[in-house]
């Protein structure tokens, strides 16, 4: 004796997948994810990256008076007497081949390697890695701490991504259902 399953209304179901199928694209919306993230990281090195000052402190003596100083006193004034001016290292940062940090997102260069995307976060300035990891002094009696501008930009971007991820993962699912 066989027994009965009894009704069942499949339109429900029907309609599930008739939402799914109205979904972007889902490669798209996974690379977007990581343009996203990428762009974020990126903004976060460039903002951390130091910029080197140049500039020295130097005695002045006033030859007259102005609005801020007496003539005759003396005081400091920062001089940069060979024109060098910092921010290499900071303007270096570029998301792969194609992406500078100044057009972040809309052209990171993603790579697909199975499931995973891969976007490169580069500085190619020659001494990117002594300022983020330290170095010895020149005379090698003493080390001068590493700026870990990429190192603590990592930590921050994996405390956060979850939350960034969740938004944009409702965001992408709550535009195919009504």
């Amino acid at each position: 004796m066989m027994g009965r399953m009894g009704n069942f209304d499949v339109s429900g179901l029907e309609k599930l997948r008739d939402e799914l199928n109205r979904l972007p694209d889902p490669d798209d919306f996974v690379e977007s994810c990581a343009k996203e993230l990428a762009a974020r990281l990126l903004r976060m090195v460039v903002k951390r990256t130091p910029v080197g000052d140049y500039s020295r402190e130097i005695e002045v003596t006033a030859k007259r008076d102005s609005k801020k100083h007496k003539k005759g006193e003396v005081y400091k004034k920062k001089v940069n007497p060979n024109g060098k001016v910092g921010g290499t290292l900071r303007r270096g940062w570029t998301g792969g081949e194609k992406a500078s940090a100044k057009d972040y997102a809309d052209s990171l260069a993603v790579n697909h390697f199975g499931g995973t995307y891969v976007i490169e976060i580069v500085n190619p300035v020659e001494y990117a890695s002594y300022v983020e990891f330290g170095h010895r002094t020149a005379n090698h009696k003493g080390w001068v701490r590493g700026q870990f501008m990429m190192t603590i930009s990592e930590r921050e971007l994996q405390r956060i991504a979850p939350k960034v991820l969740e938004k944009r993962i409702k965001d992408y699912l709550g535009g195919g259902f009504q």
